[in-house]
């Protein structure tokens, strides 16, 4: 039978609210003009009158901390997610505490088992420590003996009420205990959530300080009085915008925030094409000297359009509105930002016009920044390899988009309605669907 649902009448309404995600942007920005103009105030309030900006790793993470903290609050005061079924939770029944507790040892002993698999493979990866994940390794380190003392009374009252306590960590337990029968699909499940959790979370981490200091230091009298520099500056703004708020969104995976992840993505192609655009892997297939390195000789735009000032500020302004519309995609997230797995279906902000506005914002950014097709070489075979290469790179998106639909259109009737809607009706996705069927007239019988 096909997963694919005829179009409804209207576009399905967002599992996630407009507000949270605005809520966390509102404090994201609010955090960094204080953290800009912390010369000004600490002598006001007498904490660090002698220092300047506040741009360290320490600042970059309480920042996170605080914009992650008021979009939690905003989902449960105004959007009050923890009351919707789809958390699997029922506080109305609390169940005496002699009804649950042996099922929250053994989710217990499975959650501990999980870190601690976790933490050996962050000891075994030699990247870990190295650069940019020291930090997230010190972050992660301190954090240890907190999360294992806060465990204990969380899955304790969450089981006493939710309606299935035997969740994907309670048959991994199970499983360790030996006390019950556990499913090992339900495992498996468990295994694929905290893979992603874990990888991407110190991947995101570790990613916090850099372009933070780099925007609370930014001087921005100069950089408006030159296109590239304030495109620079734009970008990197935006981008901190979308590590901000996705790195909530690997951590607030809570069942009471209605954020937990349903199931992590079962395809290998799907992990495949997602684990190869991050470290380590990157490195070697998309990086310097890597197999399809597409900046090879490359000067960028703001090289190739230098002395042609109105140019200049035209393709700053288009970078910086596709950028936009990347960090825009992970706001829409809210506290729900993770990939490779399903949480929930996004309908509203730019998933209105396209089902993968990140992916494409990203990619039409690097074919307009990078210029493949220009190299300081004058070498055609330079410039084809290049060209060729961020195709493979596009493609190899592509292939992670298809993945992720396939995914989710296998979970959730509301994501068929919408996958649906968005193929004759969305601005970008409509457009596309017309063109491929016109390329492929069968594609519509085979659906």
């Amino acid at each position: 039978m096909s997963t694919v649902a005829t179009s409804p009448a209207h576009r399905p309404a967002s599992d996630v609210s407009t507000g949270v995600g605005l809520v966390g942007l509102v404090t994201l920005v609010g955090c960094i003009l204080i953290a800009r103009a912390w010369p000004t105030i600490g002598p006001i309030v007498g904490i660090g009158a002698d220092r300047g900006p506040l741009s360290g790793p320490s600042a970059a993470l309480l920042t996170m901390v605080l914009t992650g903290l008021a979009m939690a609050i905003w989902s449960v005061v105004v959007d009050k997610v923890h009351r919707r079924p789809s958390t699997g939770i029922d506080w109305s029944n609390k169940r005496p505490l002699e009804e649950t507790i042996d099922i929250s040892v053994a989710k217990l002993a499975g959650l501990w088992a999980t870190w601690a698999v976790i933490g050996f493979v962050y000891f075994l990866g030699r990247w870990y420590w190295d650069g940019q994940y020291v930090f997230a390794m010190e972050v992660i380190g301190a954090a240890i003996v907190p999360m294992f003392i806060l465990s204990v009374p969380y899955v304790v009252m969450l089981d006493r009420v939710m309606v299935n306590p035997r969740d994907h960590s309670w048959h991994f337990g199970a499983l360790l205990i030996g006390r019950e029968a556990c499913d090992m699909a339900e495992v498996k499940k468990h295994w694929r959530a905290w893979a992603i959790k874990g990888f991407f979370s110190a991947f995101m981490i570790s990613i916090l300080p850099f372009g933070f200091a780099h925007v609370v230091e930014a001087n921005l009298g100069e950089a408006v009085r030159d296109p590239v520099a304030f495109g620079l500056v734009m970008f990197e703004f935006l981008f901190v915008i979308d590590v901000q708020i996705g790195t909530v969104g690997y951590l607030l995976t809570m069942r009471p925030l209605d954020a937990h992840i349903r199931s992590g993505n079962p395809f290998l192609a799907g992990w495949l094409a997602a684990l190869l655009c991050y470290p380590p892997f990157v490195y070697g297939f998309m990086g310097a000297g890597g197999a399809i390195q597409y900046e090879y000789n490359t000067a960028g735009w703001g090289h190739w359009f230098a002395g042609h000032t109105a140019l200049l500020w035209v393709w700053a302004c288009g970078l910086i509105v596709l950028t936009a519309v990347y960090a825009w995609a992970t706001v829409a997230f809210g506290i729900r930002f993770s990939n490779l797995t399903y949480r929930g279906v996004l309908t509203h902000g730019p998933y209105r016009f396209t089902r993968h506005p990140a992916y494409i914002s990203k990619n039409a950014f690097w074919w307009l920044s990078v210029l493949p097709f220009l190299v300081t070489s004058n070498s055609l075979v330079d410039a084809v390899r290049n060209t060729v290469f961020l195709g493979l790179v596009s493609a190899i998106y592509y292939w992670r988009a298809k993945t992720e639909e396939a995914h989710l259109l296998g979970e959730d009737a509301k994501y068929r309605e919408y996958h649906a809607w968005m193929s004759e009706h969305g601005l970008i996705t409509a457009a596309l669907t017309r063109l491929f069927r016109r390329l492929n007239p069968t594609r519509r019988v085979a659906e």
